[in-house]
C-alpha cells in the first residue's frame, strides 16, 4: 500500500486552502473530508443536529469510506484532510498505523467565531478541539514521538517555509509551484456540503501567499461563543506547544 497522509484539522482552520495546495502537486490522490461525508450524510448520520429529512446516502458509512481510501492507496499515494471527531469512535492502534499523521491547528477564537457566523446553531460536538487533542496524544503515545503540527497563523505568515517543513516532516518532496494557482478554480467540486459555499473565497484566491496575522476579539462575541471558546482553548494550547517552529532566520 502507498503512503496515506492524513492532515487532522478542525473546522474553519484554513484546512481546505491547504488541501487545495496539495491538489496542485498532482502526485497525490487528494480527498476532502471523506470521513466527514459519512458522519454528516451517511446512511446512519452521527452529527448531533441531524433531523429526519436531512440528506443520507445508502451504503455510505465510516467503514465504507475507510475501505475506499485503502483501495485508492493500493494505486497511488493518498492525502486526506479530515477532522478527528468524525472517526474517534473507530480509532485503534491498527487503524492509525496505516497513516502518516500531521495536524493543523488554529486559534479557537478564529475557528469558533467563523463557525458561528456560518452556523449560528452549531453544536459543540462539531467544533472538534477535544477530539483533535485526544488523537494527537494517542498517536504520540503509540509512536513515541509527536506528529508534526502546523499552526494556521504560522502557515499564513510564512507559507513557503511552513509548507516546506511540512513536506519534510511527512516525507514527501516540496513542490514550490503548488503554492500558486489560477483564480477561478472550483474547490466546491470536491465538497459534499452545501455546494461548497464555505469555499467561495478560496475559489477567488491565487495561492498561499504571506498574510499578516489577524486577531479576533472574542469578548465581542455572544456569551455562548465565548463559553465554547473557553472550553476549547486548553486543547489548542496543548497542541500549540508542539507546533513546527522555523529558525529565526526564516
Amino acid at each position: 500500500m502507498h503512503k496515506i497522509i492524513a492532515l487532522w484539522a478542525i473546522p474553519r482552520s484554513t484546512s481546505t486552502a491547504f488541501e487545495w495546495m496539495m491538489r496542485q502537486r498532482h502526485d497525490l490522490t487528494c480527498l476532502h473530508e471523506p470521513f466527514g461525508e459519512a458522519w454528516y450524510q451517511g446512511e446512519d448520520p452521527l452529527w448531533p443536529r441531524f433531523t429526519e429529512g436531512e440528506k443520507t446516502t445508502e451504503g455510505l458509512t465510516i467503514e465504507s469510506v475507510w475501505d475506499d481510501i485503502q483501495a485508492l492507496a493500493e494505486k497511488s499515494p493518498v492525502f486526506i484532510k479530515d477532522f478527528p471527531h468524525y472517526i474517534n469512535h473507530i480509532v485503534t492502534a491498527k487503524f492509525l498505523s496505516h497513516f502518516t499523521h500531521a495536524f493543523l491547528i488554529r486559534d479557537p477564537a478564529k475557528t469558533i467565531t467563523s463557525m458561528h457566523a456560518r452556523w449560528p446553531d452549531f453544536d459543540e460536538l462539531e467544533v472538534g478541539f477535544p477530539e483533535q487533542r485526544a488523537l494527537f496524544d494517542l498517536i504520540t503515545a503509540l509512536n513515541g514521538e509527536a506528529p508534526p503540527v502546523i499552526d494556521s497563523d504560522d502557515l499564513l505568515e510564512q507559507p513557503h517555509s511552513m509548507t516546506k517543513a511540512f513536506c519534510e516532516a511527512v516525507g514527501i518532496p516540496f513542490i514550490e509551484q503548488a503554492l500558486t494557482w489560477e483564480a477561478g478554480g472550483d474547490p466546491s467540486a470536491h465538497s459534499w456540503w452545501d455546494g461548497g459555499s464555505f469555499h467561495s473565497n478560496l475559489a477567488k484566491s491565487t495561492g498561499l501567499t504571506p498574510q499578516k496575522r489577524k486577531y479576533i476579539d472574542i469578548t465581542e462575541s455572544p456569551e455562548r461563543v465565548r463559553r465554547v471558546y473557553r472550553r476549547m482553548l486548553p486543547h489548542y494550547q496543548h497542541l500549540y506547544q508542539y507546533r513546527i517552529r522555523l529558525p529565526e532566520s526564516e
